[in-house]
């Protein structure tokens, strides 16, 4: 490109100078958000060294001086220390060189040795601290942390975006504009030599090409906003109450600050080592993500788009449903236009919001009376069709149609290979090239069952699943299955994951449950409206959802706690699990017999399921055996809610508590999430922190009869209309 002549830029014609100018600004911002990211990060480290020193510390009061000797090659003195009164690490880094060589037998050179073998401990305890957000600990270190995590997490998945977006831009143009200074003036081009004005011509036009690019357009207001982000500053309260909201978020982007990451072949599955290389060597393009994903999920999606027919079968509460977006998204980004996802119909939902949630992906629900619109709806648009195991051998894609990717949940259901939904997924497997099996339900105490899925994705390999391979134990099986099986457990990638896990099971009315809610609407009865989806056990959507998900429980030998307000919509629980459960305890059950109930539960091997009214199964108990809550219906006391989560979540927990709660779209329950949403403009009358707040329970909640009245006249206007 000769100097003199103009480039284009949206239909008009500009000089050299101006696109270089034009250049500059964009890689000055990307400078500027690389410089915000690196400043915000130093933030949380900054904010983590109290933090480790304070837990290094505590473990140093545990470490006896013997240690020491493995520091000092065996030249400490011992019995010197214990004379002086020193019995852990801890008291010896307390102390000084000085302070030491006063003690009888050790002199200044020993002195020294000893005070250094107990630093390099601390510093080596400090660099293995693993640190948590502690949201009962709101003192100004615990402040500080949430404080620097909230920009960050503010900023959302668009700032891995900007992030690669901004050293992508560093990378190509700051070469390119440092050989096209002569072009930027006159007086440069005089002085400079023919190479140098050679080379000019050369990265000009480099330059005009990278700045035609569609993402060099909109890149600027991306990285201002991502920079933006970063910088703004957050009150106490807020950055708290953001915390609570998105606790999985903060507790992803900390482990990754923090480098707190679960050793790597449990995260990896134990998967043989050729075939983790291939995985982790496989791209993932996010570019349809809103979600940022952990190092374990991320390592799922890869595994599903390199292995193309497999089953992801973690442990529940890992987020398979994410992993199975990330793959579909990545293939989205790169051309594909078609998905299916059959699952149960009691998830049907759950899928929707998820994909709605957490990617750019259209997605429609094929079932029910609006399914031949949503079908041709697909069919135009593109994006993922989310239908039911049952109706699948009714689902017919229009001509055109090519399936990039099946997803099957639960796919346990169809371990039969003898029924309705199990031909129909077979014949589904047979015509797509790819496909992804999601089960929580771990395939190695199912050998059997396994084989029936393999047969269906890749029926080569069937002679290599052997009943032997199960029984040297599931790290084994898990390696001689590798090719087509990733699972992961909990206690694995405990690490990366959040103290706890919410999960809102969104389940639609049955007809039956739509009847009785449509008649306790019509006579006002908020009560009533509140437990719709219970009244008729033999067909209640959510609490088939409930058996589900204690059954899935059982599968991974996890305790479950099952909350209601209601006595008689625990009693349908009870009855519908078989009377195996424990409790349950409610406000007639005296304090010992309550605490009867929670000891044989908890000392019950294995799996339990154990029932409790949330107003009172919620307050004075310790329930740290089980690691599942389920909520039946959301608390017009949120407050409630937290109070019951709480007693499986405290001090003693070693495992995440995952926390489903049970929610039916337009309906009281969704008003009621309306009416307390922080996102309904409510914060300061609902959900303000403030020290009086934090003194009675109450005082973060709306009046009860107040919210009451509103909902049912709401929804007695939007059923008459």
């Amino acid at each position: 490109m000769a100097h003199g002549t103009l480039t284009e830029r949206s239909g008009q014609r500009r000089s050299p100078g101006e696109l270089l100018r034009d250049a500059h600004r964009l890689l000055d911002a990307a400078h500027a958000l690389q410089a915000d990211h690196q400043r915000a990060r130093a933030g949380v480290h900054r904010a983590l060294e109290p933090l480790r020193d304070e837990q290094a510390r505590e473990q140093l009061t545990a470490i006896p001086l013997g240690r020491l000797k493995d520091v000092t090659g065996g030249r400490v003195r011992i019995a010197a220390l214990e004379k002086g009164g020193y019995t852990s690490v801890l008291d010896v880094l307390d102390s000084s060189p000085y302070r030491l060589q006063l003690l009888p037998g050790v002199g200044a050179q020993t002195a020294q040795q000893i005070h250094s073998a107990a630093r390099q401990i601390h510093e080596a305890a400090r660099r293995a601290a693993t640190v948590r957000v502690d949201v009962d600990r709101r003192d100004e270190v615990a402040d500080g942390l949430v404080g620097a995590l909230y920009p960050l997490v503010h900023a959302g998945s668009d700032l891995g975006k900007a992030r690669r977006a901004a050293d992508g831009f560093d990378e190509t143009l700051s070469p390119l504009l440092a050989d096209a200074r002569p072009a930027r003036n006159w007086w440069r081009r005089l002085i400079a030599t023919r190479a140098q004005r050679d080379r000019a011509r050369v990265a000009l036009g480099r330059i005009a090409e990278v700045m035609a690019a569609e993402d060099a357009r909109t890149a600027p207001l991306l990285l201002n906003q991502a920079s933006a982000d970063l910088l703004r500053p957050a009150a106490r309260d807020e950055a708290w109450i953001d915390y609570e909201l998105r606790a999985a978020e903060y507790q992803t982007l900390l482990a990754e600050i923090a480098s707190t990451t679960p050793d790597h072949e449990a995260a990896e599955g134990f998967l043989p080592g050729d075939l983790a290389a291939k995985v982790k060597a496989q791209p993932l393009d996010d570019e349809q993500l809103r979600v940022s994903l952990r190092g374990y999920q991320s390592f799922g999606a890869r595994f599903a788009l390199a292995q193309e027919r497999v089953v992801l079968g973690d442990e529940m509460g890992l987020g398979k449903t994410a992993q199975a977006i990330a793959a579909i998204a990545h293939l989205r980004a790169r051309g594909a236009t078609h998905f299916l996802v059959v699952c149960p119909a009691s998830v049907l939902i759950n899928w929707v919001r998820e994909v709605e949630a957490h990617s750019a992906v259209p997605v429609n629900a094929v079932h029910g009376s609006g399914r031949a619109g949503a079908l041709r709806e697909w069919a135009a648009d593109g994006g993922i069709a989310v239908t039911t195991l049952d109706s699948l051998h009714t689902f017919r894609a229009p001509d055109g149609v090519d399936v990039a990717m099946l997803v099957v949940d639960e796919a346990h259901y169809v371990k039969n290979p003898e029924t309705r939904r199990s031909e129909a997924v077979a014949a589904w497997c047979r015509r797509v090239p790819r496909v992804l099996f999601l089960t929580g339900t771990p395939m190695e105490n199912r050998v059997e069952e396994f084989r029936t899925l393999v047969r269906y994705l890749r029926p080569e390999l069937l002679a290599e699943v052997r009943q032997s391979d199960a029984a040297l134990g599931p790290k084994a099986f898990r390696t001689a299955v590798a090719p087509v099986y990733l699972r992961r457990n909990q206690r694995d990638v405990l690490v990366e994951l959040p103290d706890v896990v919410h999960v809102d099971e969104w389940e639609e009315f049955s007809p039956a449950d739509a009847r009785i809610y449509k008649r306790a609407v019509r006579e006002g009865n908020f009560m009533a409206m509140r437990r719709a989806a219970y009244a008729d056990p033999k067909r209640s959507a959510k609490l088939r959802r409930v058996v589900e998900l204690v059954g899935e429980a059982n599968e991974n030998d996890l305790k479950v706690v099952v909350f209601s307000y209601f006595r008689d919509v625990l009693d349908a629980v009870g009855a519908a699990l078989g009377g195996r459960a424990h409790g349950p305890i409610s406000g007639s059950v005296p304090p010992d017999r309550r605490q009867e109930i929670v000891d044989a539960f908890s000392g019950e091997p294995g799996h339990a399921v154990l029932l409790g009214q949330v107003q009172a199964g919620g307050v004075g108990l310790n329930l740290q055996a089980a690691s599942v809550v389920i909520l039946c219906e959301p608390q017009v006391k949120p407050t409630m809610e937290t109070q019951a989560v709480a007693r499986a979540h405290r001090m003693g927990q070693v495992r995440a508590v995952q926390v489903h709660r049970l929610l039916t779209p337009d309906s009281v329950d969704q008003r009621m999430l309306d009416i307390l949403s922080v996102k309904a403009n409510l914060f300061d009358s609902y959900a303000r922190r403030s020290d009086l707040a934090e003194a009675t329970a109450d005082a973060t909640d709306v009046s009860e009869g107040a919210l009451a009245r509103r909902i049912v006249e709401a929804e007695q206007e939007r059923l008459a209309g």
